[in-house]
């Protein structure tokens, strides 16, 4: 549909001038009759597209009419109208310049933001004897497509059983609902899930394996819905008691004992070996040099968990036939980095 002419005028003075003519807003009566109707052309809008607000059944006898950002109807909020009787267009603090009234009440907004969204509201104005007038106002709520959102966390690495994290959908949107989804279904019942005022936020209280996601946030309104992609929370969870395994727990001189630290698996784990205190090579299989009847080194493998702050260990002796070594044991506990 094509846009109709502009009113017949082509002086614009501003609100400052003019403020005893935009006064007149102010004296509107209750509506008589009116039955007029706002569309947007497009209904769905991008940011940084055009959109029109066009407006059907405009009574005649019309005195005047002016558009508003919002539903309020006072000086902040004036964008523009239009005066038949001086025809003279009028712009107020809300104009930005991108807006164009047309001769049928219609408005025209360029190049759109995010905060062009929301409601609008049509004044008009009939002449009548004096003040008597009739008026009315009608309000539209304008929606832009929405944004595909993603979802930020304050710790995607939070401790088992300990750290809360918040999850945010980003980004803000006027005039839109926000919702969360886990594991593809909506969000469980649970006291460890618990949504903002706005449902933007999501915080998790003391995270366990049961609720580390993936979690989806999805941005809707009445035109358009668009979801994230998904986010897993890495657990860091305490690490188990360790245990040493190794071949044989009697060896015979000259023979080279393999040792083997064992622990849940986790990707962050490293394995540690100390010889008569001293740190040896991170691995999580150690071998141990040939047996000798000289033999008097104690051996010791240790993980540490340095996300949770825990640490395990367990003893292994290693006995030699034929000569007992005293002091000849292995020790493991876990070592973890983040």
């Amino acid at each position: 549909m094509g846009l109709v002419s502009a009113p017949p005028c082509t002086q614009r003075i501003t609100w400052k001038g003019l403020l005893l003519t935009a006064s007149l807003l102010n004296f509107w009566n209750p509506p008589t009759t009116a039955q007029v109707m706002i569309e947007a052309q497009p209904p769905k809008v991008s940011e940084g597209k055009d959109v029109l607000l066009l407006v059907h059944n405009l009574p005649h006898n019309l005195a005047s009419y002016s558009w508003h950002k919002g539903r309020m109807m006072d000086l902040q909020h004036y964008i523009t109208s239009y005066v038949v009787a001086s025809q003279i267009i009028l712009s107020g603090p809300a104009y930005s310049g991108r807006e164009t009234l047309y001769s049928n009440a219609s408005l025209l907004i360029q190049n759109v933001t995010r905060e062009d969204a929301g409601s609008y509201t049509l004044n008009i104005r009939q002449r009548g004897d004096g003040i008597r007038g009739a008026s009315a106002h009608f309000t539209y709520t304008l929606y832009l497509d929405t944004p595909k959102p993603s979802i930020s966390s304050s710790n995607l690495n939070p401790r088992e059983d300990m750290d809360m994290v918040i999850l945010t959908c980003d980004p803000e949107t006027p005039d839109a609902s926000y919702l969360w989804w886990m594991n593809g279904q909506s969000l469980p019942v649970t006291h460890r899930l618990q949504l903002s005022k706005t449902n933007r936020t999501l915080f998790l209280f003391g995270v366990t394996k049961d609720i580390t996601g993936p979690y989806e946030c999805e941005i809707q309104n009445p035109v358009s819905a668009s979801r994230s992609d998904p986010v897993t929370l890495n657990l860091l969870h305490g690490l188990d008691a360790p245990t040493i395994s190794s071949s044989h727990t009697y060896y015979h001189t000259g023979e080279v004992p393999k040792l083997s630290c064992l622990t849940d698996p986790h990707p962050l784990v490293e394995h540690s070996w100390l010889i008569d205190g001293k740190f040896q090579q991170s691995a999580q299989v150690f071998f141990i040099p040939q047996i000798t009847k000289t033999y008097r080194e104690v051996y010791v493998s240790f993980i540490n968990n340095s996300a949770t702050g825990g640490t395990n260990l367990i003893i292994k002796r290693i006995i030699v036939i034929g000569k007992w070594i005293p002091g000849a044991l292995a020790i493991c506990f876990p070592v973890q980095s983040i």
